[in-house]
């Protein structure tokens, strides 16, 4: 068997703008499972082999995090079948865009911040051939 991520746990400040921005991004993601119990609303939101699974937050204190200088989540990255229409989507839904790079030959990539400024990144192969897919030096 080869390894692979089977979930994300993410805490967020509104649980169904998180679950609209995924389902905006990713329409085929669907919620595997839901709940609450006396401390917060949790989900999980992905396909049959993989989630993201989503707790609203507890305790609400700011933090002040310079992503990619401090210590912290970064962004998460997917991978979808068409990048393009998921930057549509997510745009006509009202999210912010911060990148969109289509520089490398074998893949295309954009990332959105959801409501709670969390960036993600969407990627789409251009290639089956895993060797350009994970070519750096371009």
């Amino acid at each position: 068997m080869t390894s692979y991520v089977e979930h994300a746990n993410i805490t967020v400040s509104n649980l169904n703008s998180a679950i609209a921005f995924l389902q905006a991004a990713m329409p085929d993601f669907s919620i595997r499972g839901e709940g609450s119990n006396e401390e917060r609303a949790w989900c999980h939101i992905g396909t049959d082999t993989s989630y993201i699974a989503l707790q609203e937050v507890v305790i609400d204190k700011p933090v002040d995090r310079l992503p990619y200088y401090q210590l912290g989540v970064n962004h998460i990255g997917l991978v979808v079948e068409d990048v393009t229409r998921v930057a549509e989507n997510l745009k006509a839904a009202g999210f912010k865009e911060t990148i969109f790079d289509e520089s490398h030959p074998s893949r295309k990539r954009v990332y959105f911040c959801d409501s709670d400024d969390l960036e993600w990144e969407f990627i789409e192969y251009l290639t089956a051939d895993l060797t350009r897919r994970n070519d750096y030096a371009l």
